[in-house]
């Protein structure tokens, strides 16, 4: 073996960390996150059952996480509301909800699409798919369709 031969590995492992780098703050800028599991989430003022409840949200409803702090997690909703949850009642469930007045479900992912199903701002929609600008959600009465992402928050 040659002294050249035996510099390989660390050249590719000076190419894989020049790339591991450039990587990180892509993987860094998307945000993690988290869906409500349980039928009511109660969204605390800080990490622990002794801070008091500010609101609840219900099952499904989406979440962008901040932060964490053992087993509790800060979170921010789509009206950039902040607080905390305990982590084992959320799940990796993707879903939006509805940030606009209105949200006119359609049958495909077009404005000229029949409407199966009209949203209120605030209905929380499971997410099925995704396709360019517009999203497949599925309703709690069990209704699918697709909507505008402009009118929608979460993942």
């Amino acid at each position: 073996m040659s002294y050249r031969a035996g510099r390989w590995p660390a050249l590719l492992l000076g190419a894989l960390l020049l790339w591991w780098s450039a990587m990180m703050p892509a993987i860094a800028a998307s945000p993690r996150m988290v869906s409500a599991k349980q039928d009511e989430l109660n969204m605390r003022s800080g990490p622990g059952t002794r801070h008091a409840a500010q609101w609840t949200v219900s099952k499904g409803y989406p979440l962008k996480v901040l932060a964490q702090r053992g087993k509790w997690l800060q979170v921010s909703d789509f009206e950039n509301d902040k607080a905390w949850v305990y982590r084992p009642m959320t799940n990796g469930t993707p879903h939006h909800v509805v940030k606009s007045q209105v949200a006119n479900l359609r049958r495909s992912p077009s404005t000229r699409s029949p409407v199966v199903a009209r949203m209120e701002y605030g209905d929380v929609l499971r997410t099925l798919s995704r396709r360019g600008d517009w999203v497949q959600v599925g309703t709690t009465a069990g209704r699918t369709g697709w909507v505008p992402r402009r009118l929608v928050w979460g993942w």
